[in-house]
């Protein structure tokens, strides 16, 4: 397995790192800075996958020999420590077959993340809420920078929609595949008379675009709204009527903002998920396969979820895209969801 893994990391990095350089020698490369800043990162990426290869390739030659010489004088301490060794190894060769599957188009990009509750009242707003949280303890143990720049609380508890923009290297790369809709079966904290209900919530993940990518929007095509925030205010949400939706009509995709106290600030921001959106849509549409996903999102509920979180009557976190499973679904909610996130990247 490191074998066969290793070799399809080299290749891979090989092939992108000759690409990077027959883009850096072209005449002007240098011309345009944030183009140039966006390749050097990429080049950069790729060398750190190729020179982790080789450093376990040494790494493997010295252990090997070290293992057999213990071997030898039966030095039981040693056989453990190299077993031990093999496992780090093991978990680097990983990362960078995770890494390798991140080279497509904008996969580098940061991303905004939509959660909305599904129909279901207080339930699925308390789900949608327990989304954001274990999206943001997994942003947390990443050390992604994440802003809340919407979000609209339900009345009794969790929220009704929340939306969030979070920078990280490859971030757009790793999160695509969590758009969907998402299941949670439990006893309901909300029933008095503790019955099992099932909750849907959706999560809509798109990539912040470059300002260099030229989206038009026609001012026909939108309808501005402006209201008052339903947030609680202080760090994250103001309480003004500053808040601002757009709604692109032919399209029916609609952005808000509400986290500046400048009605100004709040459109521009609107403006920008609105065209990372529209950028998005043209993507998708590409694919046909991604856009039937996109008409399954439209529905947040039964027949359309990727993964299903169940609390009762038995423990289990599945995604019925891969079949990968997870007995511990108070691990996966506390944000420990990197197993679903790799095999994820694999699927796309």
């Amino acid at each position: 397995m490191i074998a066969s893994g290793g070799i399809f990391e080299k290749n891979k990095a090989e092939q992108k790192l000759k690409e990077i350089e027959d883009v850096i020698i072209k005449e002007n490369f240098w011309k345009n800075k944030d183009h140039a800043k966006k390749i050097i990162k990429q080049k950069k990426f790729f060398e750190n996958i190729f020179n982790s290869y080789e450093s376990s390739l040494k790494e493997i030659a010295n252990l090997e020999d070290l293992y057999n010489l213990a071997s030898q004088e039966k030095n039981d301490e040693i056989i453990n420590d190299c077993n031990l060794k093999l496992l780090e190894i093991h978990k680097n060769i990983k990362k960078n077959e995770i890494n390798c599957f991140l080279s497509g188009e904008n996969d580098d990009l940061n991303i905004y993340l939509e959660i909305h509750a599904g129909a279901g009242g207080t339930e699925s707003q308390d789900w949608a809420d327990m989304l954001r949280r274990m999206y943001i303890k997994w942003f947390d143990k990443k050390k992604f920078n994440y802003e809340i720049i919407s979000e609209h609380k339900g009345e009794e508890a969790g929220i009704k929609s929340s939306t969030l923009k979070v920078d990280g290297d490859y971030l757009y790369g790793l999160m695509k595949a969590e758009s969907g809709v998402h299941r949670l079966v439990r006893i309901s904290p909300f029933d008095s008379g503790a019955r099992r209900h099932t909750s849907f919530a959706s999560v809509w993940v798109y990539p912040v675009i470059n300002d260099d990518i030229n989206i038009k929007i026609d001012e026909k095509d939108i309808r501005v709204d402006t209201y008052r925030s339903s947030g609680a205010g202080g760090q994250h949400v103001n309480t003004t009527d500053s808040a601002v939706r757009i709604t692109h009509l032919p399209t029916k995709i609609v952005v808000q903002c509400q986290n500046e106290r400048s009605q100004h600030k709040n459109k521009e921001t609107c403006f920008k998920m609105l065209k990372a959106r529209l950028y998005e849509h043209e993507i998708q549409k590409r694919d046909e396969e991604n856009q039937k996903e996109i008409k399954a999102k439209t529905d947040i509920g039964w027949g359309h979820q990727i993964r299903s979180y169940v609390l009762q009557p038995y423990q289990l976190v599945k995604d019925l895209r891969n079949k990968i499973e997870n007995t511990n679904p108070s691990s996966v909610l506390d944000g420990n969801i990197d197993q679903f996130i790799e095999e994820g990247i694999k699927n796309k």
